[in-house]
This record gives structure tokens, C-alpha cells and sequence, in this order.
């Protein structure tokens, strides 16, 4: 049955993919991001995500994660972003070392921001506020020599610092990926920054002006984004 389900998420996304749609969807990568595009608008890909959690709800969690994996294997986005559903749409279920699983995923299989930020934002979000004990490990992430599990050390921050969680964590994230050189690190750990606001505007502000001479300004111009004009100003001034 499983095998029927991914063939069947497959055929369906090769049968409505679209080439105009794949060369406007590669756009947003860099040559350096290797994702693979069937060519499916994301509210579609989403249709059939959701069409198939029906026959995979009934699964275990076993099943789901095995299901999961196939689909990142394949480095195609739109099956990634099915696997994100998939998982999490059992995130009531989540055990403490299912973050082994998750870790293997970002290590292996994901290749691009968009696969990143589906399921950090929600999965590994998800996870950490039922399992803050293990947030720990995200320093451990940012220090990665693989930059999209520092990317991830990050946004899987980002729904938890909207909720006003985690904020040490956050600037302990932020102060180690400070000077990372890649952009999309960068604009990472400011979009959790900017994220962090919601709730803790001055402090943000403070780390900002306080490191502000080495903070890449990708990640500068993130992290005062959502400020009052006047703070941003501050901050922006050499």
C-alpha cells in the first residue's frame, strides 16, 4: 500500500506538472540549491498532499516516516513539501528521539530554503515546544559544517519565537551563526530574529546595536524589518 501511495503522488504530479510553471519555480533557487522541480504550483501541490493524508492517516508512524523518506529521496520539491504534511500531520505523536530521524532528513535530503523552512518552520518547530529539553541541540546544528542544518538551527525557531519561547536560545543561535558567510544563514537567523520581536522588540534591538559591526547586514536588514522607523534607522547607521 505504501508503494501504491507514492506512485500514485508521482504519477498525479508528473500528469498536472507544467513546464512554464517548472522554469518560474527554478527561478527562486540558486545554481547551487539542487532542487528538482516537477513544474506544480504550491496551492495544487497542497491539493494532492492533502488527497493522500486520507490513506495515510490510517497508517502507523513507522509507515508515515518510511513514506516520508522515499518522497525527500527524491529531491523533487513538491514531493518534499507532501512529506512535510505528512509528518506533520502526526505531530501529536512525536516521541523525543524522533529529532534522530529529523536531523537525518535535513542532513541528507534537504537542498534547498524552501524544503528547509517547510519543515523546520513546522516539523522541528513542532517538536522543540513538546520536547524543550532537546532545544540544546540546535547549537549543535549551528555549528554544522553543513549550512542547512545551521540554516534550520534557526528557522525551527521561528513559530516558538512568535509565541514568545525560547528567547536565550534564540540570541545564543544568533550569536553563534553572527558572521556565518552564507547568505541563507544569514537571512535565517534574522527572519528568527525579526520573528523574536513580536515579543521581545528591545532586546532584539540591543543584540542588534551591540553587534551590529560584524552582523552581515543580509541578516541585519531581517532582524530590524518588522521595528519602528526610528529603531531601524539607529540600527542601519555605520
Amino acid at each position: 500500500m505504501n508503494k501504491n501511495i507514492i506512485q500514485d503522488i508521482r504519477i498525479e504530479l508528473k500528469n498536472i506538472s507544467s513546464e512554464e510553471v517548472r522554469i518560474i519555480a527554478s527561478r527562486f533557487f540558486k545554481p547551487g540549491e539542487m532542487a528538482k522541480v516537477y513544474g506544480v504550483k504550491s496551492p495544487i501541490v497542497r491539493t494532492i498532499g492533502k488527497k493522500y493524508l486520507q490513506q495515510v492517516k490510517i497508517l502507523t508512524k513507522k509507515e508515515i516516516f518510511a513514506i516520508c523518506e522515499e518522497l525527500w529521496n527524491s529531491f523533487y520539491l513538491e514531493e518534499s513539501v507532501i512529506a512535510c504534511m505528512f509528518t506533520e500531520s502526526i505531530h501529536k505523536k512525536f516521541e523525543a528521539g524522533d529529532i534522530k530521524t529529523f536531523e537525518s532528513w535535513i542532513k541528507n535530503y534537504v537542498n534547498n530554503w524552501a524544503s528547509c523552512d517547510t519543515f523546520c518552520n513546522h516539523t522541528v518547530g513542532d517538536y522543540m515546544m513538546m520536547y524543550p529539553e532537546k532545544t540544546e541541540l540546535l547549537k549543535k546544528w549551528a555549528v554544522s559544517s553543513n549550512h542547512w542544518l545551521r540554516r534550520a538551527a534557526a528557522v525551527s525557531l521561528i513559530v516558538p519565537a512568535k509565541k514568545g519561547l525560547f528567547f536565550p536560545l534564540i540570541i545564543d543561535i544568533a550569536t553563534i551563526l553572527l558572521a556565518d558567510d552564507d547568505d541563507l544563514v544569514q537571512k535565517g537567523y534574522g527572519w528568527m530574529l525579526k520573528s523574536a520581536c513580536q515579543h521581545n522588540e528591545k532586546d532584539v534591538f540591543d543584540f542588534v546595536m551591540l553587534h551590529k559591526s560584524e552582523m552581515p547586514r543580509t541578516a541585519l536588514r531581517y532582524a530590524i524589518e518588522k521595528m519602528p522607523e526610528r529603531l531601524k534607522s539607529q540600527a542601519m547607521k555605520k
